[in-house]
C-alpha cells in the first residue's frame, strides 16, 4: 500500500476534547516513507486503535512506534532495525550511489508545548541515520545531515542563542541524536536549555513503551519463579501474578474485578500457586472451593485476563526501560498492543477497551493498538448487535482515537 497525502487515512476523535496531560506523551505519528505507508501522519489519543483489513499497515505503524521509542532510549540503529530494507518503501528507487531509505517522526506534547522529531535512515548499501530534526514552535532546535559518507558520523547543528546562534560538532550515524544531545549540551544560555527541554520531553515521551502480544500457547504451562518483569509475551505471566499479588493488593483486587467482568463463570480471585519445583502455577480462584487451572482457559481468556494485567500495572512490573532521572508520577507508559481484540469474544473486547480508556484517564498508561474491525467501537452494529453502549449506556468507544486504514 502506498498513501499520498490526499488519501491519509480518516481519523474519529471520539470524546477528544480532554485536558491535555502535563506528562510528555506522543500525540503524532509520522511516516513520510515507511514500508506500504507515505505521506501520513496519524493523530493519537489516549488510547488509540488502528482498524482495518489484513495488509492495509496496522502492524507497520505499530512497528514504527516502537522503532521510534528504542531509538530514543539510546539503542543502535543495528538493533532497532534488523532488516532495515523490509522498511523502504515499496518500488522506492535507489539513487546513483545505490542509496535507498526510510524516513519517520512524531511529535511529543507536554510542559515545552508540542515538540516535533523527523529521522532519516539509510537503510542501503549500509545502514545509518544520515538525517535528523528537532523542532520546538517553529525553531530548528537539533538539525543533522551526513555530509561525508567515508565517515560514521553526522554534522549535527544545535541551538545555542548564545554569543554563537548555534554549535557545530559530530555525532555517531548509529544513534538518535536527540536522545545523545543531554551529554552534548552544556546548558549555559537560554537557548540551550530550551534544546535540552525539548529533547528531554521527546525521549520522555519515547521510551517509556511496552510492545505487548500475549501468546496464549506459553502462559498455560507453570514457569520459573523470580523471572522478574513481565515480558511482551507474557509468557511469565504466573510469576508476575504471585508477585503482584504480594506487593499491591488494590491493584490485584482492580485484576481481580476486571477478570470477572470478562470471563465466564464466577471468579473469585486470581491466584498463583508456587508447586514446590521452583515453579509457579496461575489459577482462577472459583469462589466454591474449585480452581481452574490457566491450562484449561481458552486463548481469549488468556489473552484478555495479560492485557487487563498489563494496564493495571506500570513500569515497575513489566519489561521497559522508563527514563530514571523522571519521577514516576512525570512519566506515561504507552502500551503497544498488535491484535488488540485478537480470539477476544464482543464482551470481552468491550470491557478491555473500556479498562483502557478508564486507565487512560489517569493519565499514566495510553494505549496504541490494532483491530481487525473498528465497527464495534464507533458503534457501527456494536459489540452485542445492539448498538455501541455497554449495559451501562456507556458508549464503548468514548474517549478512543479510531484510525481507518485502507489496503
Amino acid at each position: 500500500m502506498t498513501l499520498s497525502p490526499a488519501e491519509a487515512p480518516s481519523v474519529d476523535r471520539i470524546g477528544a476534547d480532554r485536558p491535555r496531560s502535563v506528562r510528555p506523551c506522543l500525540t503524532e505519528l509520522r511516516l513520510s516513507a515507511f514500508a506500504g505507508h507515505r505521506g501520513v501522519g496519524f493523530g493519537l489519543g489516549a488510547v488509540t486503535l488502528f482498524t482495518g483489513r489484513s495488509g492495509c499497515g496496522k502492524t507497520t505503524a505499530l512497528r514504527a512506534y516502537e522503532a521510534l521509542a528504542r531509538l530514543g532510549a539510546g539503542a543502535e540503529a543495528g538493533e532497532v532495525f534488523p532488516d532495515a530494507s523490509a522498511c523502504v518503501p515499496d518500488r522506492a528507487r535507489p539513487d546513483a550511489q545505490r542509496r535507498r531509505g526510510f524516513r519517520i517522526g512524531c511529535t511529543a506534547d507536554g510542559p515545552e508545548g508540542p515538540v516535533r522529531l523527523d529521522v532519516a535512515v539509510q537503510a542501503e548499501p549500509e545502514l545509518r541515520i544520515v538525517g535528523e530534526r528537532l523542532t520546538a514552535g517553529g525553531l530548528v532546535l537539533l538539525e543533522t545531515a551526513l555530509r561525508d559518507p567515508s565517515r560514521r558520523t553526522v554534522q549535527a547543528v544545535w541551538h545555542t542563542a548564545g554569543s554563537a546562534s548555534v554549535t557545530r560538532g559530530p555525532l555517531p550515524d548509529d544513534r538518535l541524536g536527540t536522545a545523545l544531545l543531554p551529554l552534548r549540551v552544556a546548558g549555559k544560555t537560554d537557548g540551550q536549555r530550551r534544546v535540552l527541554a525539548a529533547a528531554e520531553q521527546m525521549v520522555v515521551a519515547l521510551r517509556s513503551v511496552f510492545a505487548c502480544d500475549p501468546r496464549p500457547g506459553r502462559m498455560r504451562a507453570p514457569v520459573p519463579m523470580g523471572s522478574g518483569r513481565l515480558l511482551g509475551g507474557c509468557d511469565n505471566l504466573a510469576d508476575v501474578l504471585w508477585r503482584t499479588r504480594a506487593e499491591c493488593g488494590r491493584r490485584h483486587a482492580l485484576l481481580v474485578d476486571a477478570v470477572r467482568a470478562g470471563c465466564p463463570g464466577p471468579v473469585a480471585d486470581v491466584l498463583a500457586r508456587p508447586l514446590g519445583d521452583g515453579t509457579v502455577q496461575a489459577l482462577l480462584d472459583r469462589g466454591d472451593g474449585h480452581h481452574t487451572a490457566l491450562r484449561r482457559l481458552g486463548d481469549g481468556e488468556l489473552r484478555y485476563l495479560a492485557l487487563a494485567l498489563v494496564l493495571l500495572t506500570g513500569p515497575g512490573v513489566l519489561e521497559v526501560d522508563p527514563a530514571g532521572e523522571v519521577p514516576a508520577a512525570m512519566q506515561t507508559l504507552t502500551v503497544l498492543a498488535d491484535g488488540f481484540d485478537r480470539s477476544l469474544d464482543p464482551h470481552q473486547r468491550r470491557e478491555l477497551l473500556r479498562l483502557a480508556v478508564r486507565m487512560g484517564e489517569r493519565g499514566h498508561i495510553r494505549v496504541v493498538g490494532a483491530v481487525s474491525d473498528g465497527s464495534w467501537i464507533t458503534g457501527g452494529g456494536g459489540v452485542d448487535g445492539s448498538g455501541g453502549s455497554g449495559g451501562d449506556g456507556v458508549k464503548v468507544g468514548e474517549g478512543v482515537t479510531v484510525v481507518h486504514l485502507e489496503p
